[in-house]
């Protein structure tokens, strides 16, 4: 089954307002903020940013999300490391997490199920 693409990009940040206010200055609108430091932004097209501030003793990172329709549907190509199968977030979708071959960290994304 193939993606239907990028559908966010996750970042994560020391200084949440540090970050909500770049976004911000390059274009992204602000579409919510969370009570725990981190919130939603999305520009004309392309795909939605989140950024999350996470504590100082921890390396920031960025992770691509793809999305695809079913993850029961899915099944990964020959080669892919699987870090993390398919669980549900709390969030309301279902989340796998793979490795390319640089050592980067993707998340598959499908919708919970019903």
């Amino acid at each position: 089954m193939k993606t239907n693409g990028i559908e966010w990009v996750f970042l994560e940040t020391h200084n949440w307002g540090k970050a909500a206010r770049f976004l911000q200055s390059v274009g992204y609108r602000l579409e919510f903020e969370t009570d725990h430091a981190s919130g939603q932004f999305s520009g004309d097209t392309g795909p939605r940013v989140f950024v999350a501030e996470i504590p100082e003793d921890r390396p920031p990172q960025t992770h691509l999300v793809l999305t695809i329709p079913d993850a029961d549907t899915f099944h990964p190509g020959p080669g892919l490391e699987v870090v993390e199968p398919f669980e549900d977030t709390h969030y309301g979708t279902r989340e796998m997490t793979v490795r390319d071959p640089d050592g980067r960290i993707w998340r598959i994304q499908a919708p919970a199920k019903p």
